[in-house]
């Protein structure tokens, strides 16, 4: 893992700005704290911060290849499960390497196959290549958009980063957001390309960029498609299995100490037992860790959208794969903490959007951070396998919208929210949505013979696997890599993502169950207990003192009407939503105040110019 950033400038000898590529370079410090390395060559500039994962003494970044013809250079973030094989084959055609790291492999695959080396990579990646020999910069992004990469044309070349922050530091860029920009932010849609920020956009997952002093070209190399699914349900979930078992067998390497994210639900329990298994094997144990929030196992309360607590369930696959578990509880203080609410904002560049599940993710990262460098995650795999209750409900079926949105209401009239009536006229939330659902289920293709129904439910995997997953990809990136943890997603291994999708729906939920074939494809692992939980969500404090907190800030946020977040923010529904005598415990009740205190801390963080007309 690591952070990278660049600029390519046609114009002029870039060796001669070491200030702006040390100043954009050390806002992926946190990405990377074990290392730093730049690079200057005529009209490129290449910064690298490490977290040293794989070869420890010999991943130096940036790497270089001097040829006849050129320099070749490598800023790279990620990791490459399949590097051993590539290896092989290179050696088997002449390449010499001279460190173990997977981040040579992939710079000699690029001597080897030009850009091509895309489609051989099995893994999660952002990664940056100079190429001297004909002066053009290739940028990779993996297949499903794990690893964040972003960039921005200027008139002689391009920034990039691995985060928008790399970029703002570059004193040619004003941090601006309009309104396509808000858009954006306040919608859950994740439009392909977007980064809110005006004028930067992401490399697309599965994508290559290339820029030469022609201009900008673009290549996917991978996108999901469409194709029959011929096996029955025994060969699929022994395809299942086996997949699983081969990818998280590729993922637990790593030269630094490594566990596993446990919530006690399907997904997590799965692949924990998997590498529990394959790790006794070797007299190991794997480490394991769950989040909890005090008092919270002792006075659950059901709701809506989670029946019971994890920690029951988290402990009873502990106990049956014999893991090394340790629960990191946090208080209501700690997850209020307006010091956490920034550290949040500024990671992810933007004001969250996800409350207490941001901060606690934040703080949980940052306490397995103390003990473990990769963690495991079973994130994806509710978008893979049908996980979601939208998937089931018959409004979300037949609505003409995202289907995580059904149940949330418009999002403008959202329960709780603050922001000012006239921003929210003028934002048309609501046909941005449209245009964006148009444009997404555009991109699915129906199998000749396909029934309506299998059809409407390939759309809505389509949608999770390639909207949806991508919001929670990138938080996951985020929050980890603020506090120098890998997490590592085994679910959206492209040959499991491939496979899934184009198995159909009647298969996917045979037993009438979400994630029918998860499900059974690992039920010799599973504890009882676990095998027959019903599907819950990341999360989320019941403590009242949380929201006590919230109101309290909030309170204090009014006593500045001066403040610049009151361009966004109502400050009489603010009031109301600081005064509410109701219980306002619940994720949703406390979204308003949430909302506007993330938009505070935005705004005193990055003091954008916001261009709302």
């Amino acid at each position: 893992m690591c952070g990278i950033t660049g600029w390519i400038s046609y114009e002029r000898d870039l060796s001669v700005e070491a200030a702006t590529l040390d100043a954009m370079t050390e806002t992926m410090s946190c990405r990377g704290p074990d290392d730093r390395g730049t690079w200057t060559q005529g009209p490129a500039a290449l910064g690298h911060r490490r977290l040293a994962i794989i070869d420890l003494p010999g991943g130096r970044q940036p790497m270089t290849v001097d040829t006849p013809d050129g320099t070749v250079a490598l800023v790279y973030s990620g990791e490459a499960y399949n590097f051993t094989e590539l290896r092989r084959e290179l050696t088997a055609r002449g390449h010499r390497f001279t460190t173990e790291s997977d981040t040579e492999v992939v710079l000699r695959g690029y001597l080897a196959w030009g850009d091509r080396i895309a489609e051989r990579l099995n893994g999660m990646y952002a990664f940056a290549i100079w190429d001297g020999r004909d002066q053009r910069l290739v940028m990779i992004r993996d297949r499903m958009g794990i690893k964040p990469f972003c960039y921005r044309r200027t008139p002689d070349g391009v920034l990039f980063g691995s985060e928008p922050k790399a970029i703002l530091a570059h004193p040619l860029v004003t941090a601006r957001v309009t309104l396509d920009g808000l858009r954006e932010l306040f919608t859950m849609i994740k439009t392909p390309g977007h980064a809110v920020w005006d004028g930067i956009a992401e490399v697309e997952p599965g994508t290559v960029v290339t820029v030469d002093r022609a201009g900008l070209h673009r290549r996917v190399y991978w996108q999901l498609e469409t194709r029959p699914h011929t096996d029955d349900r025994a060969t699929t979930l022994t395809t299942v299995r086996s997949l699983l078992d081969d990818i998280v067998r590729r993922q637990l390497v790593a030269d630094v100490p490594r566990c596993t994210l446990l919530s006690g639900g399907l997904d997590s329990s799965a692949m924990t037992a998997i590498a529990a298994r394959q790790l006794a094997a070797h007299d190991e144990k794997v480490r394991s860790f769950a989040v909890d929030f005090t008092g919270q196992t002792d006075h659950f309360v059901a709701d809506e959208y989670r029946a019971t607590p994890d920690t029951p369930f988290v402990h009873d696959l502990a106990r049956t794969a014999h893991t090394d578990h340790q629960d990191i509880v946090l208080d209501a203080e700690a997850l209020a903490d307006p010091d956490i609410r920034a550290r949040v904002a500024r990671a992810r560049d933007l004001p969250s959007g996800f409350g207490d599940m941001d901060s606690s993710l934040y703080l949980l990262f940052r306490a397995i951070r103390d003990q473990s460098t990769v963690a495991l995650s079973g994130e994806s795999a509710d978008e893979v396998f049908g996980g979601y209750r939208q998937f089931f409900d018959e409004e979300a079926r037949r609505g003409e919208t995202f289907p995580w949105l059904v149940g949330w209401g418009s999002v403008p009239g959202r329960s709780g929210e603050v922001l000012r009536p006239g921003l929210v006229d003028a934002l048309d939330l609501e046909g941005y949505i449209a245009d964006g659902y148009r444009t997404a289920t555009a991109a699915v293709r129906r199998l000749d013979g396909e029934s309506d129904f299998e059809y409407r439910m390939r759309v809505i995997c389509h949608l999770h696997l390639t909207r949806f997953v991508r919001i929670l990809l990138d938080r996951k990136d985020r929050m980890s890599m603020a506090v120098g943890l890998e997490v590592r997603v085994p679910y959206c291994d492209h040959r499991l993502v491939e496979y899934v999708y184009n198995a159909p729906w009647a298969l996917k939920s045979f037993d009438g169950r979400e994630k029918s074939l998860l499900r059974e494809a690992t039920a010799d692992l599973l504890p009882t207990s676990v095998y027959d939980r019903v599907k819950s969500p990341y999360p989320s404090t019941q403590d009242p003192q949380y929201a006590v907190a919230l109101q309290k800030q909030a309170k204090e946020l009014l006593a500045r009407p001066t403040h610049p977040v009151f361009g966004l923010v109502d400050h009489d529904l603010l009031r109301e939503a600081a005064d509410r005598t109701a219980p306002v415990h619940t994720q949703l009740a406390r979204h308003g105040l949430e909302r506007a205190l993330d938009l505070a801390v935005w705004l005193d963080l990055y003091h954008p110019d916001l261009q709302l007309a």
